[in-house]
């Protein structure tokens, strides 16, 4: 005997629920760090949420108070260096990139590749941080 599971179909009228999934993903986000405020992984998920939705401000706000919480992690400051440099701020992303490479940052195939910094490309900052890099990189392997 085969149980047969009714479909049932929900109409939500709440305006919360007529969100498309990035719209949706960012207010559930905004809404738990009403609440906690220094949830450092929801922060890293709402950054990128305003990354790829195209709130590059919003997203720079949230870097810039990660990198308060994490001072000392790479990966914060990378992601700093992408948001200034998204915003055109060249000159704060090439120390933002330098400082997340001095604290251990070492994806040199995703660095080149990111999108998010190709403003920074052409930067001499940029290839000296790219040429540090691939140096250290050399002496890992």
């Amino acid at each position: 005997m085969r149980l047969e599971i009714p479909e049932y179909r929900f109409d939500l009228k709440t305006p919360e629920f007529q969100k498309t999934d990035d719209e949706f993903t960012i207010w559930f986000l905004e809404g738990v760090l009403e609440k906690y405020p220094a949830y450092v992984e929801c922060l890293m998920y709402l950054g990128n949420a305003y990354t790829a939705t195209g709130m590059y401000e919003k997203g720079l706000e949230v870097d810039l108070k990660l990198a308060r919480l994490r001072p000392q992690d790479p990966l914060v400051h990378y992601n700093l260096a992408c948001s200034f440099a998204l915003m055109g701020m060249l000159s704060k992303s090439s120390v933002s990139l330098g400082k997340a490479i001095d604290l251990g940052y070492d994806d040199l195939a995703h660095l080149v590749n990111d999108s998010d910094l190709d403003s920074l490309r052409d930067e001499d900052d940029y290839k000296v941080l790219i040429h540090k890099l691939s140096k250290s990189s050399k002496k890992i392997v």
